[in-house]
Formats: C-alpha cells, structure tokens, sequence
C-alpha cells in the first residue's frame, strides 16, 4: 500500500509432485471422473472454503489439487526498469493449481497461498522476488515460491508487503523472506536481496506487514521493527534505521492481532479493539487530530469505538490513508483525500477519522487500500472500489477517479491492495 519511487503509486508444501505431472493426471481423472460437489472444505486455517468441485482421487490414490482462479486488475512496478507493467483496467483471472486460501500483494508482485501449503507469485521478479530462484519477470503465469523441503506456509500478509520483497510464515511460527531488501527489511543484518526464501531471525510470528523499505513483525508477543526509518515508521523511539530487529515502544504487554504498513508507517490493531499507528503525518495519516507532526512511536488513533478491522495505504510524502471497520459495522477512514479515497466524498485530508459510508442496502465485511485507491467486499461477495483509477486501479474500466464506490466484481471472499495493483480470491469463479 506504497510507494518507493514512484510518483503516483504507493507503497502470508507439499510436494507429491511436479506441477506438470499434477496437471496431466488432474485433466486425466476428471475426464474420467466428472463428478462435481459443491461442499465446503476447511482451509488452511480451519474456515471452510467453498469448492466447485471436490478433490478427485487419480490413478496412484493421491488426491489431485482442483485449479481455482484469483482475478486482479491495476498495475505492477519496481525494479530498475521504470514504467508500468501487467496493466488491467477490469479483473482478469489468474488460474491457480490448488484451492487459495490467502492472496497478498506487493507494489511488483501478487501472492496466492493455497490450503496444502504451497505459495505461488506472478508479477515483476527482476529483484528476486517472486521467490522461484530465477530473477525474472511472470506477469500473468503463477510460479511457485521455492521453500526448503519441508516447509509448509501457513500465512502471508495481506496489509502488504515491502518494496519487491515477500513474506510468509511457516506452520512453526518461522518467517521467511525474498526479493529485494533495500533496507534491511528482513532483520538478517544486511540489504542482501534473495532470489529464493531465507528464514529470517525471528520465531514464533503471529503478524506481520511491510512497506517501501522497512516492515513489522510480532515475534513471541513483541513488536520489532527492521528497515529504513524514514520518518518514524519504525516506532523504537529513534530516527535511526535498523536491519535487525529492534522493539516497537509503547507495546510491550498488549496483544497484537494485526500489523499493518505503508510507505512511512506502520500500524497495530490490539485485541481490545485498539489501534496504534506510528511514522508520518504531512496528510493526518496518524488520526490522532494533528495534521504534521510526525512520531516515531505508537499513538492511539481517537475512533468512537472498538476496531475490527483496518487497512493502510499511502504513496510517498503527499499522501497516505488509513481504513477502519468497527465492531459495530461502522466504517470510518484519515490521511490524505485528494482522489477521494477515504470515501467521505470529500477531497480534503482528515486527521481526525470521519465516518464514510457502503452504498444503500450494502454492508462490508473486509476493507483494503492502495496507493490513493480503497476497495471493500460487501457481505454477499461483491467487490466496491474508490479513488484513483490513472492505471486502472478501480478496475471498472475507466481510468477517472471516483469519489463514490464503484461496483468491481462479485463472488469474493478476500481482497489485498498495495501500490497501484490489487487482487481477489474467488473461490467459486472456476478455472
């Protein structure tokens, strides 16, 4: 949900085997088979995922992974090579070899974890950051990160990832990270960039989020912190980078159960329904009611009420926003408004949270946001989104903004949105 360089962008196996053999026999056995199911099946976390079709049993006795699509629209950048890459202006779908269970994003790069463990990635990959070891581009085939023999991923983070680099946690609370590394983000003391995934220093992680060149982590009930400091966004107190971890102040005792970050902040949402949000405030991003007074640790963001769930966004130093859900289904959003994207229909920033509002005889149930683009998925699995649209990020088509959402895509059940790009999971699109 950020911005490195780019003036208008900003900024969670097994293997029986390959995936080409997978393919044959599945195509083999389902022609023999043909038999659908529209029962639900657990996750990878244990929520029920929905199925067009049930797993099918091939000629060895091994269950064959049913492909299922994810659809993203918007654009990616990074990467030496300026401009934008991947362009779509309405969804398209991206074909999986197994059911998703999380899809995540980076300003270069998609993410779609499937509920057997593996995690695929397509986008830009000049900076190694779709994760296969090969330091090149895939902007429309997934191709499958490459973890050592064993390990399993549970979680990748959907409120984002840093600058061309990835994320995920293993089923042992171990995280791992790729690509580029600018800044230290990975905690393993250098700015060493990774073609494939490399276990960083930290266990037992709960939650965890990144953006531009630094990212959070909640390692054994602590904060820490590693990348660039640029202005407070790592919230130790100091104005100094790191590329190990170091401690977010002011934490210590609480219970963390999300993270989230953008270009300069970051932000923890605590079980009590607290949210806490440290770095840059030129546009209200901190919704603490000062405009401009930049922290560099944890303030408390003055809201009516506790949160349910949040979503950060902002694209260098202009800009910047943060999106909340309330317990009590209310919706309210801060920071920078130029394009409409807190959805207040207003353009002025706020660094007070005003209430915004879903279209009539609508509810939402999850919010994401981009660069200066908001999304959210109503109850019933259709997808809104608002803002900016320069490349598409509205995904209706049009590349005017729009201060009142506009309908995107139904059949949804999970969205992630960072720089100018975003991606869903439909479950029940087909392939």
């Amino acid at each position: 949900m950020w911005v490195k360089t780019h003036a208008w962008a900003q900024t969670g196996r097994l293997h029986p085997a390959g995936p080409g053999l997978c393919a044959a026999v599945a195509a083999a056995v389902v022609l023999l088979a043909g038999c659908s199911s529209g029962t639900a099946q657990p996750g990878a976390h244990g929520h029920a995922t929905a199925k067009k079709n049930s797993p099918v049993l091939s000629t060895l006795g091994a269950p064959v992974p049913v492909p299922s699509t994810v659809e993203r629209w918007g654009s990616f950048f990074g990467g030496s090579k300026a401009g934008n890459f991947g362009t779509k202006s309405v969804p398209v779908k991206v074909t999986l070899p197994g059911t998703v269970a999380e899809v995540g994003s980076s300003n270069s790069s998609e993410y779609a974890l499937l509920t057997d463990g593996r995690l695929y990635a397509w986008g830009l990959g000049t900076q190694g950051q779709l994760g296969n070891g090969r330091w090149a581009s895939s902007l429309a085939k997934p191709v499958q990160v490459r973890f050592p023999a064993g390990v399993r991923i549970a979680s990748i983070p959907t409120d984002a990832m840093p600058y061309d680099t990835g994320l995920a946690v293993d089923t042992h609370g171990n995280v791992w990270g790729w690509g580029d590394n600018g800044g230290g983000e990975l905690c393993r003391g250098s700015a060493t960039a990774y073609g494939e995934p490399v276990r960083l220093p930290l266990t037992h992680v709960t939650a965890l989020a990144g953006a531009s060149n630094h990212a959070v982590y909640d390692s054994n009930g602590t904060v820490y912190a590693c990348g660039q400091n640029v202005s407070g966004d790592l919230g130790d107190g100091s104005s100094g980078s790191t590329m190990t971890p170091k401690p977010v102040a002011g934490l210590a005792g609480q219970t963390v159960v999300k993270l989230v970050a953008s270009y300069a902040n970051s932000g923890a949402l605590l079980s009590d329904g607290k949210y806490y949000d440290w770095g840059m405030d030129r546009a209200g991003q901190l919704g603490d009611g000062r405009l401009g007074r930049s922290v560099n640790v944890p303030v408390l963001a003055k809201l009516p009420g506790p949160v349910a769930q949040v979503a950060q966004g902002g694209s260098l130093w202009n800009n910047g926003q943060t999106l909340v859900l309330l317990a009590d289904g209310s919706l309210w959003s801060w920071g920078n408004d130029r394009y409409g994207q807190l959805g207040d229909r207003s353009i002025e920033p706020r660094a007070t949270p005003v209430r915004f509002h879903a279209p009539d005889g609508v509810t939402y149930q999850s919010l994401a946001t981009g660069s200066m683009t908001s999304y959210a998925i109503s109850l019933d699995g259709n997808v809104y989104a608002w803002g900016v649209s320069h490349v598409g990020q509205l995904g209706n088509g049009q590349h005017t903004r729009a201060q009142g959402p506009q309908f995107v895509a139904s059949g949804a059940t999970s969205v992630s949105a960072t720089a100018n790009n975003v991606v869903i999971n439909v479950p029940n699109s087909g392939s």
